[in-house]
Formats: C-alpha cells, sequence, structure tokens
C-alpha cells in the first residue's frame, strides 16, 4: 500500500465533538516506515552534496572512517 492510498483510507469519527482520524495500526506503521524512508533519503543526499563539495574527500567531508568507529557501536 502507497503512503496515499493510507491517507486515502483514513475514516473519520466524532466524538466529544471532537474530529478524529482512524487508521488501521498496519496502515500507521505504514505510514511511519514511509516517512522514516524520506527520512533516510534526505539524509543521504545531505551526505553525497557534502562529499561533492569536499571534492570527493571523505576526510574532508566529515567522514569517519569505519574501523576507526565500528567498536563505538
Amino acid at each position: 500500500m502507497t503512503a496515499l492510498e493510507v491517507l486515502e483510507s483514513v475514516q473519520y469519527v466524532t466524538v466529544k465533538g471532537k474530529r478524529l482520524a482512524i487508521v488501521s495500526a498496519d496502515e500507521w506503521e505504514a505510514m511511519i516506515e514511509w516517512l522514516e524512508t524520506l527520512e533516510d533519503v534526505e539524509l543521504a543526499k545531505e551526505a553525497f552534496a557534502q562529499l561533492k563539495a569536499a571534492g570527493g574527500d571523505r576526510e574532508r567531508a566529515g567522514w569517519y572512517k569505519w574501523d576507526d568507529v565500528k567498536e563505538d557501536l
């Protein structure tokens, strides 16, 4: 299911004068996953732009070597 389909599947109810949007838990989780993917894509674009601005030099771009940081994770 696409994000647009999830948004279109929302049902509305009114409780105590408040209009609420209802989605299934599966649809909610799909929307969260979609938003997280968008965030990841944006971070990757920013990292690539920094690398490009540094002329492809990972150290100048502020990137760490995996062997230097893998124990910290």
